[in-house]
């Protein structure tokens, strides 16, 4: 089986799901990358898709019925006939509905994959026409999310059409066994307001007074960490709070190993953006972190209330922080939440339930067409 994956970066360190369908699901994996059918390439090519420049040299020289049928999306169909795809992955909903125009000419079952804001941004799902094309024209639409699930039915998807299949971590972070011996939090994700990491740092300030030597680490980047760092000066919280920047697995697990909880304090953004299913809450439970979060999207779908972590209301600063008080102050439920953990995560949440679940809707939709 020849699977075509369509993702709109080639590399992302924060997109570590779709690292993971690139080298774990069946079949022969040929990775195209882009935002639009205009500007998309092949991964390690780093050219676009064959033809096309020399095409769009002499495209204004010859008549408008031969550039009518030789046009961008000709070449890139030419290039998945020439490749042999059987089947589209296509990572992120948006990505879908700017491929339409490919979409109409080819006669390849596509599956779209939703991951968070392209299901939950109020201006990005009114520009895609409320995904209306996309759902009727693919095969498959993919949920991460019990709360991405009922947003994209509330759109419209029909429901014989939709997949709930959250995340899974990396098999390395089952590995880990924290002793949760320090009295140290850690958080790992991008700076940006559906994380709300300033509010994190308010619950963490309020803990502090209760737990003076407790330690934060926030790593990661974006838009909202000079604000954060500000607020940290403010606070006079420079001892206790690190920014160790963007990290790799092998970092965060290093962090883990001896972390009392995992902190994220996400909310839902004044424009609609939510979280799919944040893999770094997924990845602190494989590795017995119990996590401190909020009832937010996917979060509430894969961390068990006062089994696994502790879970708030969003923006409940004084919630959050009590959360963290609670487990600062005992370590033998802090492990006892992180076995739990553990022990959900492999039964439910792993990798392998993950890539099995789309491997079976890709034999599925390729057998109906």
């Amino acid at each position: 089986m020849n699977v075509g994956i369509f993702s709109i970066n080639e590399n992302v360190y924060s997109e570590t799901f779709i690292a993971a369908h690139k080298n774990l699901l069946q079949g022969h994996i040929f990775y195209y990358h882009g935002n639009s059918y205009e500007s998309l390439q092949i991964e390690r090519l780093h050219k676009p898709i064959a033809g096309f420049r020399l095409k769009q040299r002499v495209f204004m020289k010859l008549s408008k019925s031969y550039r009518k049928k030789h046009t961008r999306c000709d070449l890139i169909k030419r290039s998945l006939l020439e490749n042999k795809i059987d089947v589209i992955l296509v990572e992120y909903g948006t990505l879908a509905y700017s491929m339409l125009p490919l979409f109409k000419i080819i006669d390849i079952p596509f599956i779209v994959h939703f991951h968070g804001y392209d299901a939950s941004v109020n201006t990005i799902i009114e520009s895609c026409k409320n995904y209306k094309e996309v759902f009727q024209k693919a095969s498959a639409i993919i949920s991460v999310s019990k709360q991405m699930e009922s947003n994209l039915l509330g759109l419209g998807c029909p429901k014989e059409k939709l997949y709930y299949n959250p995340y899974g971590p990396n098999d390395c972070f089952l590995e880990v066994e924290s002793t949760c011996k320090t009295e140290t939090l850690i958080g790992i994700g991008r700076f940006v307001d559906k994380k709300a990491p300033y509010l994190t740092i308010l619950a963490f300030n309020k803990a502090l007074k209760e737990v003076p030597s407790a330690k934060l680490v926030m790593a990661g980047n974006g838009p909202l960490l000079n604000t954060c760092q500000n607020l940290v000066a403010y606070l006079g919280l420079v001892n206790s709070v690190s920014f160790p920047g963007v990290i790799s697995a092998s970092e965060f697990t290093e962090f883990l190993v001896n972390s009392r909880a995992y902190v994220q304090h996400s909310i839902t953004a004044s424009n609609g953006d939510m979280e799919g299913t944040p893999l770094a809450i997924l990845e602190a439970q494989a590795s017995s972190v119990p996590v401190i979060s909020t009832l937010h999207a996917g979060i509430k779908d894969v961390v068990i209330n006062n089994e696994t972590g502790i879970l708030v209301e969003e923006k409940d600063v004084d919630g959050m922080a009590r959360g963290m008080i609670t487990l600062l102050q005992n370590i033998n439920l802090a492990k006892q939440m992180g076995r739990k953990a553990k022990e959900n995560i492999t039964e439910n949440f792993s990798m392998a339930k993950h890539i099995n679940g789309i491997n079976q809707i890709i034999i599925k939709v390729t057998k109906q067409n």
